[in-house]
């Protein structure tokens, strides 16, 4: 990746963030990538004021991933405190969303980038565990993920009945695929 660069987003990149996140999931230019929406969602899949929330935060992290001067990527990452079991104190985890990579630069290895990018925090941040939402019907997506060593943990979620994160054309659900940290410092160890 010549001259590639992931730093964390400010607010004076809300605007290309929104425009890269819509672009790469919902409508026409979407269908240029895999990653597309379109087929199962109208609408947007974030705003500029959700983007503004998201890093006023202190628990979230948005990376982007940038190439001479152009936005490329991006992903979000927040720090969560999951329960453990009754015995064990509360642990840390870290939730990953929003893994985006411009339609026209799918392919190339950018997406792998920023997930390896996100596994380093959640190794630099003590993280037990890196939970995501993947809807159900995005088998392809899942699969990339299970390639990547992240699993099915059992659990699925309701597509949230919210307008602000689009309009489902059918009945939506999410998986939560989970990936233990202690998997990403062994294999650094090995």
């Amino acid at each position: 990746m010549k001259d590639a660069l992931i730093t964390t987003a400010t607010e004076q990149d809300i605007t290309s963030l929104n425009t890269l996140v819509n672009s790469a999931y919902r409508g026409d230019n979407s269908r240029k990538g895999w990653t597309t929406e379109a087929d199962l969602l109208d609408g947007i899949r974030v705003d500029e004021n959700a983007l503004r929330v998201m890093l006023r935060d202190p628990a979230v992290t948005i990376l982007k991933y940038e190439q001479e001067g152009h936005l490329l990527g991006c992903v979000y990452l927040e720090k969560k405190d999951i329960e453990a079991e009754p015995t064990i104190a509360r642990q840390k985890s870290l939730y990953l969303g929003m893994l985006t990579v411009a339609p026209e630069s799918q392919a190339n290895g950018i997406g792998r980038t920023l997930l390896g990018a996100a596994e380093q925090r959640a190794v630099a941040w003590q993280c037990r565990a890196i939970v995501m939402t993947v809807i159900t019907a995005r088998h392809e997506l899942i699969a990339w993920y299970q390639r990547r060593g992240y699993e099915p943990t059992g659990e699925t979620k309701p597509f949230p009945d919210d307008s602000r994160f689009g309009i489902p054309k059918q009945p939506l659900s999410f998986i939560v695929l989970k990936k233990e940290v202690s998997l990403l410092t062994s294999a650094a160890v090995n």
